[in-house]
C-alpha cells in the first residue's frame, strides 16, 4: 500500500489505532447501571401444553450513550448446545425510577411492557403485544428482570392459546 492510499475505519490494523481514536464508553443512566453488561447462565422452563426443559443463556444490555441500553437474549438446549430462541430490544429509562422494554421476536411478536425500577428489580407490566398473521395464539406477557450483586435472574409468564397467564421461564445468569 503506498503513502498516498488510505484505510477504512474497519481495515486499520491495530498499531494504528491509538487511544484518542478509541470512542468514549457511553455513560449508563444510574437507574439502569445495575442491568448493564453481558450475562450468561442457565434457565429452565415449563408449560402446561409442552415439556419441562432446560437451557444456557446468554443476555446483554449494552450502553449506547443514550437514556436506554440495547436488549440481545439468545437461548440453547442444555446438553446440545441446539439454539431455541432469540430476541433483541432495548430497556430504556421513561422516567426517574420506571422503565421501558421492548421486544422483538423472530417468532413474530413485539412487545412493549413498563414497570418501577425497585432497589434492581424491575417488575413489567405489558402495554402491548402484535402479533404477525403467522405468529402462535400468544395473548399476554409478563416479566420481572432482577439484579442481586452479580446475578440476573429473571421470570417470565405467558398466556398462550386457551391456557391463561402462566409462569414459563426463570433464568439464572451471572455477569460475565
Amino acid at each position: 500500500m503506498d503513502e498516498n492510499s488510505t484505510l477504512s475505519p474497519a481495515h486499520t490494523d491495530a498499531t494504528a489505532s491509538s487511544s484518542a481514536t478509541t470512542p468514549p464508553v457511553p455513560s449508563v443512566p444510574p437507574a439502569l447501571a445495575p442491568f448493564a453488561g453481558l450475562w450468561r447462565g442457565e434457565g429452565e422452563g415449563a408449560y402446561p401444553t409442552i415439556d419441562d426443559f432446560a437451557y444456557t443463556e446468554e443476555i446483554e444490555f449494552a450502553p449506547s450513550g443514550k437514556p436506554f441500553l440495547a436488549y440481545r437474549s439468545r437461548t440453547w438446549e442444555a446438553g446440545t448446545g441446539r439454539p431455541l430462541h432469540s430476541e433483541s430490544g432495548y430497556l430504556r429509562l421513561v422516567a426517574e425510577d420506571e422503565a421501558e422494554l421492548l421486544v422483538a421476536q423472530p417468532t413474530g411478536f413485539t412487545e412493549i411492557h413498563r414497570g418501577q425500577i425497585r432497589e434492581g428489580i424491575i417488575e413489567l407490566s405489558m402495554v402491548a403485544l402484535s402479533a404477525s398473521p403467522d405468529a402462535k395464539p400468544v395473548h399476554s406477557i409478563r416479566r420481572q428482570l432482577s439484579v442481586r450483586g452479580g446475578d440476573l435472574t429473571y421470570d417470565l409468564w405467558m398466556a398462550h392459546d386457551l391456557t391463561p397467564l402462566t409462569h414459563h421461564l426463570h433464568g439464572h445468569l451471572r455477569r460475565d
